[in-house]
């Protein structure tokens, strides 16, 4: 489902990634670990298509990222901090980008809100939005439209205890459908709970 090949990536002649080879498994839940700064989060920018100026093979359900398509297809991401239009409410940004495959309506919308416990009636601006509640939008949005495929950079970041453990019990559930999921977390818990194995990444390299 996610397969990278001898991926290097340079930056203002700056090595961020370097001969990285991984890959995932159809129904697998595979963990990256690694420090701040340690090239985990470029990788997945990489895998999702955001950064296209690397080296070697990424193939995501059997495509080529950079050759046959821009972006992976069928994929839910959340890459750092969920980035959505401050001035909407979290239902009516959910709503726009939902608009642009056109595969889901307000059903799905509604359900997956509601499952990351926030309310789509409630009209308060993302902009008023703690940084837990964005975290749970930008699940709800990576998981919405149902896809094979999710890519999540620290997804529990910025939860309490209680939603931290109710969200990895979703994740857990989206891996038992079988969805092929590719988590980074700085929490053992997360990977320890969800995942089937690890990787770790120390100054771009593979290293374990």
């Amino acid at each position: 489902m996610i397969c990278v090949k001898d991926v290097s990536l340079t930056i203002n002649k700056h090595r961020i990634l370097e001969d990285v080879s991984m890959e995932a498994e159809s129904g697998e839940a595979v963990g990256i670990i690694g420090g701040n700064g340690s090239g985990k989060t470029m990788l997945m920018k990489c895998i999702c298509g955001f950064n296209r100026m690397f080296t070697g093979e990424i193939e995501v359900l059997g495509q080529r990222i950079g050759q046959d398509t821009e972006f992976p297809k069928s994929t839910g991401f959340i890459i750092e901090i969920p980035g959505f239009l401050p001035y909407l409410s979290g239902y009516e940004n959910l709503k726009l980008l939902a608009g642009i495959r056109r595969e889901i309506g307000r059903e799905e919308i509604c359900d997956y809100m509601e499952l990351v416990g926030l309310e789509p009636e409630d009209r308060k601006k993302v902009r008023k939005y703690s940084l837990g509640m964005r975290q749970r939008l930008g699940l709800a949005q990576a998981l919405m439209e149902n896809p094979q495929v999710l890519i999540l950079d620290e997804p529990l970041n910025g939860l309490d205890k209680y939603m931290a453990e109710k969200m990895r019990a979703i994740l857990k559930e989206e891996k038992d459908k079988g969805k092929t999921i590719l988590l980074a977390s700085h929490n053992e818990k997360d990977i320890e709970y969800i995942c089937d194995r690890t990787y770790e990444i120390d100054n771009g390299r593979i290293v374990q």
